[in-house]
């Protein structure tokens, strides 16, 4: 089918469904371009023409009630115009992004493809761990692919949740196998994301109808205790409505609303999960939300409302004056009601109940006439926070736990020298401030000033706290800080930062190696150790990316020091020396020497540095244990070279298809589940662990040091490699000596 725009029946008579948001979008907006819209709802249409829901419904009832929600939202026109077109280029092939761009400008198409970007085919096949492993690979994804898309434009964040907002509004047409996992990712993605962009209307309806698929028992339940308590606490909550409704009055404060404000069904669910209570023992189910004209009245309705009522002690929270970072301000009050109940009560102005309402989405509002994207500093902070949080992590499950971390836990609002108000998440401290602010800042920091007197940098921060940082030019950041840091970005940035000290060290072990063997061959090392001589065979080590990265593989053991030096003579053309008498076993699986004559006699790897295959190996003739082989770098060999060189011999010894035991160390942050993540990577390259040792260190360090079974030189670089991915681990080293078993 193609398409042809001048085929589209403009001039019909529209459906009832588009009359009526029509309707709505002339009464409410009068400026909003409705030609636009309609033609969006029309392209659509044709576009999706013999395509059904699951329900059996006409597909385009989907766009057209997420257009629908984002309206009631105040979206601006092209956002409700891209809602109706948002599936049109994925699941048709009748009209593409291009054509769409010409008719409704880059704006729109933008959209557009910014929400297709962000479908994701479910994993299939595979073992359960296989599947749980790619599950949460695609949720990351997902995650990921969400933050980028709001960081560039908030409005496709807000098309997509009013999308699952109305697929969860119709998951029971769904197959039932779905339910749940729809339901969970809702409650574990969607609904804290909409919290999070301060869109609260769309937030408390996913929940309450998550809750509903994956708590089926108890959302019944509570919805049937709210039922048979509804007509007490109207007549409750009437009382209060009055009482506030009569002072106001009489002290002539002028108010938009005062009205009661539903508890939703998954608050009151969560609510007794954490505190371990029945619903009898809840009893704050009675809210008020009162809503003024401008902020002065809301201080005065505060003053009137606690005069009126006792208020309950630490349970006010004057968010006007701190306002949280999405730009939510309001005053919350708990007082005790007539029947002796606490009672929550919300003031805001006008203004604030826009933004409380709506989130990110009240920016793009119409006023007088046209529309306003308002990027006020609290977006420019979140978008440059999404950006931190897509950007940091380099696993899926490292980048899974710092969203839940620093995205979706609960928040601490503290106060820059400046004024500027940051969120932290609860439990953090001036570390994690210093972060948030600056990496430069935090590099550099020694002390910390809260609200103006010097304190420990470990101190918790409160709500309100003003934080300022001390710092000295030469200071560094300490591997003490690992043990109190809360927030998921200030811990990546400190992993990075010990990570980077460890590859310097490594870097230059490895170059010194380099250099003292070319000197033992009698080669001027600087001949060879040139940054462009060097930059030539970069390319030949896997997953090496430039000089110093190969310095450091040297240094850690990972590539083998007389490859790199072989590498380098054959591009100045000088000859190849042969790598000496060749390692086997024999038929019995001992190692042998592979010359005839030397074949019967014994050999033996050393104990003090464990080579395997692949190793730059030497042999030493002993006295009585036949000939034991070592590491070239080990110590004991690079002695015995100095004293008794007429009794050693080059050595080479290639893969044989035997195993043998080899140990390493990983240094790592201390947390929950690393040691299985770290097994699960032996296990995924079918690497045997015969020993194994942990140590915890009081700075929230960890050392494991592991036996495990590997073939060769390559097979232990590609688990060390694999291992070293995960952003917990600070480094990884290969150990002389094996574990006791």
């Amino acid at each position: 089918m193609t398409f042809n725009a001048a085929e589209l029946p403009y001039d019909w008579e529209d459906p009832e469904d588009l009359h009526m948001l029509l309707q709505k979008v002339r009464e409410r907006r009068p400026t909003a371009d409705i030609r636009k819209i309609r033609q969006g709802y029309y392209i659509a249409e044709h576009a999706h023409r013999g395509q059904l829901r699951k329900s059996g419904e006409p597909y385009i009832t989907h766009p057209l009630a997420v257009a629908g929600i984002l309206f009631d939202l105040q979206m601006d026109d092209d956002t409700i115009c891209a809602a109706l077109l948002h599936d049109v280029v994925e699941d048709s092939e009748v009209v593409t992004l291009g054509q769409l761009r010409e008719i409704f400008g880059d704006v729109v198409a933008h959209l557009i493809d910014g929400v297709t970007k962000l479908k994701l085919v479910q994993p299939s096949g595979g073992s359960t761990r296989e599947l749980k492993a790619a599950e949460t690979t695609r949720t990351a994804e997902t995650m990921r692919k969400m933050l980028l898309a709001m960081a560039r434009d908030f409005r496709v964040m807000v098309i997509k949740l009013a999308d699952r907002l109305h697929n969860m509004q119709t998951l029971d047409a769904q197959d039932p196998n779905k339910h749940l996992r729809i339901a969970r990712e809702t409650m574990d993605v969607y609904a804290p994301l909409a919290a999070r962009l301060g869109i609260w209307q769309i937030k408390w309806q996913l929940e309450d109808l998550a809750f509903k698929y994956l708590h089926p028992e108890e959302f019944k339940d509570i919805s049937a205790q709210i039922a048979q308590t509804r007509a007490e606490r109207e007549s409750e909550i009437e009382q209060v409505l009055l009482g506030i409704k009569e002072r106001l009055s009489l002290r002539k404060i002028k108010t938009v609303d005062v009205r009661g404000r539903p508890k939703h069904l998954y608050s009151i669910y969560n609510k007794m999960v954490t505190q371990h209570i029945d619903f009898d023992e809840i009893y704050d189910l009675l809210a008020v939300r009162i809503i003024t004209v401008d902020t002065p009245d809301c201080y005065q309705v505060l003053g009137e409302v606690h005069d009126i009522f006792v208020p309950i002690s630490g349970m006010f929270f004057d968010y006007i004056g701190t306002p949280k970072p999405n730009g939510y301000q309001s005053l919350h009050t708990k007082v005790l009601g007539p029947a002796g109940r606490p009672v929550e009560i919300q003031i805001r102005s006008i203004e604030m109940q826009q933004v409380a309402e709506y989130g990110v989405a009240a920016h793009w509002t119409y006023k007088e006439g046209k529309a306003e994207v308002n990027e006020v500093s609290s977006l420019a902070g979140l978008r440059q926070q999404l950006q931190n949080w897509s950007s940091d992590a380099a696993t899926s499950g490292d980048f899974l736990r710092s969203i839940d971390t620093d995205l979706f836990s609960e928040q601490v609002f503290v106060v820059t020298p400046d004024g500027d108000v940051l969120d932290l998440p609860a439990g953090s401290t001036s570390v994690d401030f210093a972060f948030r602010v600056h990496t430069a800042l935090a590099m550099k920091m020694v002390g910390v000033k809260i609200n103006g007197m010097m304190q420990p940098l470990s101190t918790l921060l409160n709500n309100g706290d003003v934080v300022e940082i001390v710092t000295r030019k030469n200071a560094s950041p300490s591997l003490d800080w690992l043990e109190f840091v809360k927030s998921a970005h200030a811990r990546s940035k400190l992993r990075g930062h010990f990570r980077k000290l460890t590859r310097e060290q490594d870097a230059g072990r490895g170059k010194d190696i380099l250099e003292r063997e070319l000197k033992a061959m009698g080669v001027e090392p600087n001949l060879y150790l040139g940054e462009s001589s060097m930059a030539k065979i970069v390319g030949d080590f896997h997953g090496t990316e430039n000089v110093q990265d190969l310095f450091a593989k040297v240094g850690s053991g990972l590539v083998s020091f007389q490859k790199v030096i072989q590498k380098l003579r054959g591009q100045t053309g000088a000859p190849v020396e042969k790598q000496g008498i060749e390692v086997t076993k024999s038929r019995e699986g001992k190692l042998q020497l592979a010359e005839s004559d030397l074949k019967g006699v014994l050999l033996n790897r050393s104990k003090c540095c464990h080579p395997i295959p692949g190793d730059d190996v030497m042999g030493y003739v002993s006295k009585g244990r036949g000939i034991v082989l070592h590491r070239q770098s080990c110590p004991n060999m690079i002695r015995l070279l100095e004293t008794e060189k007429e009794r050693t011999m080059q050595l080479h010894w290639p893969a044989d298809g035997n195993v043998y035991g080899m140990s390493i160390r990983i240094i790592t942050v201390n947390r929950q589940g690393l040691l299985a993540e770290v097994s699960n990577i032996f296990g995924e390259s079918k690497t045997n662990i015969s020993a194994a040792n942990i140590r915890t260190m009081p700075n929230n360090t960890a050392e494991i040091d592991v036996t495990i079974d590997v073939r060769d030189t390559a097979h232990l670089a590609a688990v060390m490699a694999k291992i070293s991915n995960f952003s917990d681990v600070i480094t990884i080293l290969r150990l002389d000596g094996l574990l006791t078993k």
